[in-house]
């Protein structure tokens, strides 16, 4: 069987795993609704491989989301750079933190974590969004961190204990590469989950792998599938953060078939996708965690 046969048999499977467990609809997210705010402005300690602190300038201030009137916003992606040991400061910031989480519910990405940071930040946050990288070389390349994946399980632990936590999985995180993602759906079968949310590493201008290409739409949607296999009952995103054009209408359509229960900011193709196969569309305006 060739590779792309034994491709297109998995994600069969997955959609008939889909259709066993969940109702025939999906939900189209157009995350307008939430406010994408940096509690560290535009700077980052990490200047990560993929990111170097790119990203960071499409968001607000903290200052800012608590001065906004912009009634059209009803949540809040609270986010910001990583200081040089993988953590977001947010505990720096906890009263402004009450005072934003009175104007709508918290989205909270934290980072690295303690216990005690965890329990704090947890009463807080009405999710966090945790990214999961794969292997110890991936967080090494990536963020240039010398910790292990058990401290980012350490972390997760701790966070599932106070508040919802979503993982969220970037496939091909290592320029491209497609290195621990599985290892990371391994390590979280065993513990309590939610739902996954899955993103795909997008080349950005202006950082270390702005020349790599990103994990082909078939690979990216057999790792789909898998997890749905894995997960047969839980609910799997695809997030905002993958490629566009071309790259996002193959991947969209090989998602649904994949067993995808939600999609964030999808392209037309998938409105008709969802079409054919006679499957209801749910819209929403939040971020897909919340």
């Amino acid at each position: 069987m060739t590779r792309v046969n034994y491709t297109l048999d998995r994600i069969e499977q997955a959609w008939n795993v889909r259709r066993a467990f969940f109702p025939d609809q999906i939900e189209f997210v157009d995350p307008t609704a939430t406010l994408a705010v940096s509690v560290t402005g535009n700077k980052c300690a990490l200047k990560c491989a993929h990111c170097n602190g790119r990203y960071l300038q499409h968001m607000v201030t903290l200052n800012q989301a608590l001065k906004s009137a912009d009634n059209d916003k009803s949540s809040y992606l609270v986010s910001g750079g990583c200081d040089s040991n993988g953590k977001v400061p947010l505990m720096d910031s906890l009263e402004k933190l009450e005072e934003l989480k009175k104007k709508g519910p918290l989205n909270l990405h934290t980072g690295l974590v303690e216990e005690g940071e965890a329990r704090v930040l947890g009463s807080l946050a009405e999710v966090v969004s945790f990214d999961f990288p794969g292997d110890d070389q991936t967080i090494a390349a990536v963020y240039g961190l010398q910790v292990g994946i058990g401290q980012y399980l350490d972390t997760y632990r701790s966070l599932v204990r106070y508040t919802r936590v979503v993982p969220h999985i970037c496939v091909g995180l290592n320029g491209g590469q497609i290195r621990g993602e599985e290892m990371v759906l391994d390590i979280l079968r065993d513990e309590a989950v939610e739902a996954i949310s899955i993103i795909v590493f997008r080349p950005t201008a202006g950082t270390v792998f702005s020349n790599c290409r990103p994990p082909s739409p078939e690979d990216v949607a057999f790792f789909i599938a898998r997890a749905r296999l894995m997960f047969p009952s839980t609910p799997l995103y695809l997030g905002c953060m993958r490629p566009g054009g071309r790259y996002r209408e193959k991947l969209d359509l090989l998602a649904i078939r994949a067993g995808i229960n939600k999609i964030v900011m999808p392209s037309l193709a998938a409105g008709v996708e969802a079409g054919r196969l006679e499957m209801q569309v749910i819209h929403s305006r939040g971020c897909c965690s919340l």
